[in-house]
């Protein structure tokens, strides 16, 4: 089953204009297929090697433009999937764009290049950058409609959205478990600078029990018993290899505004739950709240992305616990949202914050009107 993404006009619109086409994703979001798809459609001639295989990643060793000529031969475009496993991958990427530019290559990782390989070629101006994430309701929804996919709500916040578990719904929660233990660490635990998988496992489940909460780098260090500076570092890890990212405080006019505060969010809610092994129905658990507020931010994330709208987005809280689950400012306009999992649960936007901030569009999203939020870039 080929579920159509939303990303790949954006990928075609920029091939053959003399610069690298990247696409960044955690594994098994779908990079291969859907880049598969897309050149099938194209006129051209197509070499596809994985950075995976070591016989590969050996025919770039010591690499030159005339090495590079030859490997590729008549071929139109490189397609160089997990490319992060090639060292000096960024002086590769370099010598196609600068000497090579008749070859249009097209390079896929499952982490940051720089995080992998040092990359010390810069490769500013030659590269055009998008990211893959798991699928997306409103993906799905253009797939099997709208109210098919309303249906699936619950499903979706336990199981998540990566390829696998949305085309085999019946084993999820094996299907979830099998793909967090085989790939979820599996480029993190090839680094140098991860030298105990086991404190990584254990941030993980910490970070998974934390979700919704403002997150303390101090307080993590204590739990799993290690420097506050190797939480902040695998943290950073895990952000560049696209298991969770972070959200910071926003704060503008209030004295009382938290100012250095953070939270985390996982990119898919069924990898948060397979790490710590909780697939319990949604009705009968206590987090459905966190559940909420953690598929919300991350489907807007999916959302912007596709559009390619850049918005500055932030959560807001002060000394005094008032708060807001999330903000985005875009050109100078700021809007607001609180996340609530009843939809008959009344609110009440903070006064300190409509006060300071008089300007601010604020609405509340629930399962009733979710599409307003999850579909419509501007809310």
């Amino acid at each position: 089953m080929f579920i159509a993404r939303h990303i790949g006009r954006h990928l075609v619109a920029k091939l053959f204009q003399g610069k690298v086409v990247l696409l960044f994703g955690a594994r098994q979001t779908g990079k291969t297929t859907l880049l598969r798809q897309m050149l099938h459609t194209l006129d051209k001639r197509v070499l596809h090697l994985n950075g995976d295989e070591a016989d590969v990643r050996a025919l770039f060793v010591n690499p030159t433009s005339t090495r590079l000529r030859l490997l590729v031969g008549e071929h139109e475009i490189l397609f160089l999937d997990e490319a992060q496993r090639i060292r000096d991958i960024g002086l590769v990427l370099k010598l196609f764009a600068d000497q090579l530019p008749d070859i249009q290559v097209i390079a896929t990782g499952s982490s940051s290049f720089e995080l992998a390989n040092h990359l010390n070629e810069p490769l500013t101006g030659r590269q055009w950058i998008y990211h893959l994430y798991p699928l997306s309701f409103e993906e799905m929804v253009a797939h099997h409609g709208w109210l098919e996919e309303k249906r699936l709500l619950h499903h979706r916040m336990v199981f998540g959205y990566y390829p696998e578990i949305v085309t085999h719904p019946t084993d999820s929660a094996q299907r979830l478990s099998t793909l967090a233990e085989s790939y979820l660490y599996k480029d993190l635990l090839m680094l140098e600078g991860v030298k105990k998988p086991a404190v990584l496992e254990k941030l993980l489940q910490a970070l998974a029990l934390q979700l919704g909460s403002e997150v303390s780098y101090q307080e993590l260090s204590r739990l799993i018993g290690v420097s506050s500076n190797t939480v902040e570092k695998y943290i950073d890890l895990l952000e560049k290899s696209f298991v969770i990212f972070r959200l910071t405080a926003y704060n503008r006019n209030v004295r009382n505004e938290i100012k250095k505060g953070r939270k985390i969010y996982f990119y898919d809610n069924g990898i948060r739950n397979a790490i710590i092994n909780q697939f319990t129905p949604l009705e009968l658990r206590t987090d459905a709240g966190a559940l909420w507020e953690n598929f919300l931010v991350s489907e807007r994330l999916k959302l912007l992305a596709n559009r390619q709208r850049r918005v500055k987005r932030h959560f807001w809280r002060t000394t005094q616990q008032q708060e807001i689950d999330y903000l985005e400012e875009e050109h100078g306009v700021l809007r607001a949202w609180e996340f609530k999992w009843n939809p008959g649960t009344k609110v009440r936007f903070s006064k300190t914050f409509t006060n300071a901030y008089p300007d601010c569009d604020t609405a509340v999203v629930t399962p009733d009107n979710v599409e307003s939020f999850v579909m419509q870039p501007t809310g």
